[in-house]
């Protein structure tokens, strides 16, 4: 791979509307006339990176961050208030976090059917009100640090109200072809999980309209408009679990001309860890999506607590070398996982919003110490890579969605970057068992 060479440090910043540019270079209305001097060409950014976590809410991971809005207690379904209980990052259960799921606890617009969510794996034993929660800070004392120094989003809405199948497909395309839930496999399949073109014949994926598809589409990508305008990408992503198990998390394998094309042996790359020897080797695409293995993933019954190392590794190395000047890495979670969170979510069409997860921006432009309250979604992200790098719009999700600009402040002096202090991160397989009926 030959060594990247957008790093333009003095490009003209990219921005979406006139009211934007005027914003970010401070104009205001009135007259006055010019004073003949040029303005300095603001810094802009060559490249994005896109870290996806796995099924925390915001009230559950973050609750209590200074300035957020965030609760200690929620309603049920019989009219209790129940304090948000302690429950580490590596619980024994999963809670239910399906297209079903969220309308329970959604309850209409009430948010107080988390009382009545399912579990699994059904012989599990937890707690009373299990998915009214919170992670203790100190075991995601990295993810609150990476909050701190940079922006956080406290309206960050997961685009579709369902589990990590579809919303992957939103980080991508800004669509899920009306997928709602997961796909659901054929049993047995040792280690199955159903997640594309490469699951096994009977695999079928529930549409919000009551049809089954196999979960193998052909629509438009992020990655097919960036193919069309020469911008660089890579989605980095775990290899299948075995010859008869998918490809989880990695949803460019949902999409059939990527993953029977070029595409998928040029831009998809695995094993996940490889990106941190790309960025060492100077080998950073323009836009790069990173998803982690199991036992990394923040997902409830098969991480191993490993998630806020794994992503500290990758936000180390970036602040570490030559791309931390220009490049913003969004941190998101790809849906709510089931546990309590206490903001009704907007709905928009039949597909979501779905319940709030974190969003945390973490560039040298970021606002520092910001607690954004603007709404976003996963069309956010979007957005803001198509305007960055011009790409126009997939007029779907990120043609109605905001920008994230307001987590943004190119007029300051770029912020030094500063380790995240986190315990050592140390590659692992990851193959680990997942649940048949997760999710």
């Amino acid at each position: 791979m030959a060594r990247d060479s957008s790093i333009l440090p003095t490009q003209t910043l990219f921005v979406g509307s006139l009211a934007s540019l005027l914003s970010l270079w401070g104009c205001g209305g009135g007259g006055g006339g010019s004073s003949g001097i040029a303005p300095r060409p603001l810094p802009t950014l060559a490249h994005i990176v896109v870290i996806v976590q796995e099924n925390r809410s915001f009230d559950e991971l973050f609750q209590g961050f200074p300035g957020a809005d965030t609760v200690s207690s929620g309603p049920t379904s019989t009219g209790r208030t129940v304090p948000l209980a302690p429950i580490g990052l590596t619980p024994s259960f999963d809670p239910g976090h399906g297209h079903g799921d969220f309308l329970t606890e959604y309850n209409g617009g009430k948010m107080n059917g988390f009382d009545l969510d399912s579990f699994s794996p059904k012989t599990a034993k937890p707690p009373p009100y299990f998915a009214y929660a919170y992670v203790p800070r100190a075991e995601v004392q990295p993810y609150w640090d990476m909050a701190s120094q940079y922006a956080i989003a406290d309206r960050m809405f997961e685009s579709n109200n369902g589990p990590s199948y579809p919303a992957h497909q939103y980080l991508i395309a800004a669509q899920s072809g009306l997928a709602s839930d997961n796909p659901i496999i054929p049993q047995p399949v040792p280690n199955g999980v159903g997640w594309g073109c490469d699951d096994p014949t009977g695999t079928v994926v529930p549409l919000i309209n009551g049809r089954d598809v196999f979960p193998c589409f052909d629509y438009e990508t992020l990655g097919d408009v960036m193919d069309a305008k020469g911008v660089s990408w890579a989605y980095y992503a775990p290899p299948p679990f075995n010859k008869t198990g998918g490809y989880i998390w990695s949803a460019y394998d949902a999409i059939r001309h990527i993953r029977y094309g070029a595409d998928w042996t040029r831009n998809i790359l695995s094993p996940q860890t490889s990106i941190l020897s790309d960025i060492q080797h100077g080998d950073l695409r323009q836009v790069t999506w990173v998803v982690p293995n199991g036992l990394n993933s923040d997902h409830s019954l098969f991480t191993n607590g490993t998630g806020p190392s794994w992503v500290a590794a990758v936000v180390n190395a970036i602040g570490k070398s030559q791309y931390w000047q220009n490049t913003a890495i969004l941190l998101t979670w790809d849906d709510w996982g089931g546990w309590y969170d206490h903001v009704a979510p907007p709905q928009i069409d039949r597909m979501g919003l779905g319940f709030r997860v974190p969003l945390i921006v973490i560039s040298p432009y970021a606002r520092r110490g910001y607690v954004s309250h603007t709404q976003h979604e996963f069309g956010s992200i979007l957005k803001r890579i198509e305007e960055t790098f011009n790409l126009g719009s997939l007029n779907l999700r990120d043609a109605r969605s905001d920008d994230l600009s307001d987590c943004f402040d190119f007029t300051q002096t770029a912020a030094t970057f500063h380790t995240i202090a986190a315990p050592p991160y140390k590659p692992s397989s990851g193959l680990v068992h997942v649940p048949p009926d997760d999710e």
